[in-house]
This record gives structure tokens, C-alpha cells and sequence, in this order.
């Protein structure tokens, strides 16, 4: 990659791994977690990301590239570590645990989705700009429908 449009579509084809792997993943975490608000946020955030796919594949259109991901080692590994916690914590570190797991996986996508927003608009691609925006304000959101789930009702 030498230009910043070669970046935007890598990165692009990242967040497509990503968000393809999350939805493969978020069922187990649902069926783990404890807590009924923290199970009810998984599975709306299961159905958020399924629409987050679709508008990506609009990305991908809007610069003529067909849409596939990349591999990305990033998404994996903070899978594989919610996957050991679900395996390894029991009682409140369960779902403490989870919810943390769940969190870092918003904070890599809000990282992603802001530098692919603001690549958009640097590269004159105003539709993708704002369908970024549109799944970056989701990311947004559920993180801080995680931490409010964690400060009232998981951690206690």
C-alpha cells in the first residue's frame, strides 16, 4: 500500500473480516452470559452488526470493489480471548469478563471506523463517508450501552 485509497480499501476489507467474524462469534457469547440485559444487548448489537455488513457492502461499492475481507489478526485474537474467558470465568467474572471482552472489540471498531471515515472524506467519497458515520455511531453507541450495563448492573 502506498496511497491512501490502497489503505481505505485494506482497512476496508478489515473491518468486513471483522464484522463477518463477529457475527459468527456473538451467538456463543450469547448463550454464555448471565445476566438478561447483557444477553439483550449482545443479541441486538448480533442484529445491528448483520446490517453493519450490508451497509459496508454500499462502501465497497461506492469505490467498484467487490466486497470481501482480509484477514485480520486484530479481530481474531480479541475473539479468541472473549472465547477463553467464556471457557475459563465463572459467577460475576463471567459476565464481567464478557462485557470487558465485548468492549475492547467496540473500541477496535470505533478506532477502525473513525480512520475510515475520515480516510472517506479526504478522498472525496461522500457516500461512504457518511454510511461510515452511520456504523460508527452505532459502535459508538453500543459501547456505551456496555459500560452503562457494567457500571449499574454487571459489576456489582
Amino acid at each position: 500500500m502506498k496511497t491512501l485509497a490502497e489503505l481505505f480499501e485494506h482497512t476496508l476489507k478489515d473491518v468486513y473480516y471483522a464484522e463477518n467474524a463477529i457475527v459468527k462469534a456473538l451467538p456463543k457469547v450469547s448463550k454464555t452470559v448471565k445476566n438478561t440485559e447483557l444477553k439483550k444487548a449482545v443479541d441486538h448489537h448480533l442484529e445491528e452488526t448483520k446490517g453493519q455488513i450490508e451497509t459496508l457492502k454500499k462502501v465497497f461499492k461506492t469505490i467498484n470493489v467487490k466486497p470481501e475481507g482480509e484477514k485480520c489478526d486484530a479481530t481474531d485474537g480479541l475473539l479468541k480471548e472473549t472465547d477463553g474467558l467464556m471457557t475459563e470465568a465463572q459467577g460475576v467474572a463471567l459476565d464481567a469478563g464478557v462485557l470487558a471482552a465485548c468492549q475492547a472489540v467496540e473500541h477496535y471498531e470505533i478506532a477502525r471506523y473513525g480512520s475510515l471515515r475520515e480516510w472517506a472524506k479526504v478522498l472525496g467519497n461522500e457516500k461512504a463517508h457518511v454510511l461510515l458515520s452511520e456504523i460508527l455511531d452505532q459502535e459508538k453507541a453500543a459501547n456505551n450501552k456496555l459500560t452503562n450495563l457494567a457500571v449499574t448492573a454487571v459489576n456489582k
